[in-house]
């Protein structure tokens, strides 16, 4: 699989990449096997790029992410998880509820201060069996997440200290590159004009059908040199279903206007003899300064399917003809 840099870094990633939200359970239980047969199938397949973090399943994620990837050669494969939450046992009756099917018996506090990424750090090193960490993703700062006023605190906190925190990780060679992994474009805006970031994960704002990162975001990055790493490129899940009754969008049933939209791009992939998922799938590599995108999922027969859509032909020029249905989300 074709591989591409991270930033200015000597960092090289797969085009397509590993997302583990999904073994962590996200909103369905997921079982060791499954989990591991997965791995086992994206690997088989060729990507050598896996992202997960403390948040998927409060720990899960993290841990079968290393006990897959422990005997693998090190130089052989490229690793990130996230900062930014820290976690505490807590009993089972007061595990939170964010959407994780039978997670580890956790509560999570976040702090994205030096000592708080520090910590954070360990804490993954402990639970994924690995010492070495290859990107670290600043996870869910943002109004998306904590609102306008909490944004504010958690922002101030990232700029005072712990940015420090990444750049010293990166300078002693502990990490190789730091960024954001987020669901919105404001909050990179403000980091990336502020401090220098070798990658974003961004999702769900760079698709086909949601354009957020289009207009301020991508030539941005182009200026600084940083890459970006797209996920949710289905947009929840409405792009590979088409607009049928129960789609999803942005993690919620489709309104009229979504439904209406991918109705229309669903009719031009049609006439062009190719699924809108391989539209889909394809579009954000086109942008040199995407260096890859995510597929997550607990099944290896989706993830096969996915990757089976890379070999469709998708003519170059087939992409101008879903603009007119594009949307810009204020994010």
């Amino acid at each position: 699989m074709n591989k591409r840099r991270i930033g200015t870094t000597a960092l090289e990633v797969t085009e397509i990449s590993f997302g583990g939200a999904a073994i962590g359970g996200l909103y369905r239980a997921c079982s060791r096997e499954a989990a591991m047969a997965t791995l086992e199938t994206a690997w088989n397949c060729g990507l050598r790029y896996f992202d997960t973090a403390p948040f998927y399943g409060f720990g899960l994620s993290e841990r079968r992410t290393g006990d897959f990837l422990r005997d693998k050669p090190r130089s052989s494969y490229v690793l990130s998880t996230k900062v930014g939450r820290l976690f505490r046992p807590v009993p089972e009756d007061q595990v939170p509820d964010h959407s994780y099917v039978d997670p580890l018996p956790f509560a999570l506090d976040y702090d994205y201060s030096y000592d708080g990424i520090m910590r954070s750090v360990e804490f993954s090193y402990a639970r994924l069996g690995l010492n070495r960490i290859d990107i670290l993703f600043v996870h869910d700062i943002g109004t998306y997440t904590h609102g306008a006023e909490t944004t504010k605190l958690h922002l101030r906190q990232l700029m005072d200290s712990g940015m420090k925190a990444l750049e010293e990780l990166k300078s002693s060679g502990t990490i190789s590159a730091y960024g954001l992994g987020v669901n919105e474009v404001r909050i990179c805006l403000d980091v990336l004009k502020r401090a220098p970031l070798d990658c974003i994960l961004l999702a769900s704002r760079y698709s086909l059908l949601d354009r957020s990162a289009e207009a301020e975001l991508l030539p941005l990055c182009r200026e600084r040199q940083t890459s970006l790493v797209i996920g949710g490129v289905f947009n929840s899940g409405i792009l590979a279903t088409g607009p049928v009754e129960g789609a999803h969008f942005d993690y919620l049933p489709a309104p009229q206007d979504i439904l209406d939209r991918v109705g229309a791009m669903q009719k031009i992939a049609t006439a062009g003899g190719y699924p809108l998922a391989a539209a889909a799938f394809q579009f954000p590599l086109h942008q040199p300064v995407v260096a890859s995108v995510l597929t997550g999922t607990a099944k290896p027969a989706n993830l096969i399917r996915n990757l089976e859509l890379l070999d469709i032909k998708v003519p170059p020029a087939e992409f101008a003809k879903y603009d007119p249905y594009k949307i810009v989300q204020q994010l």
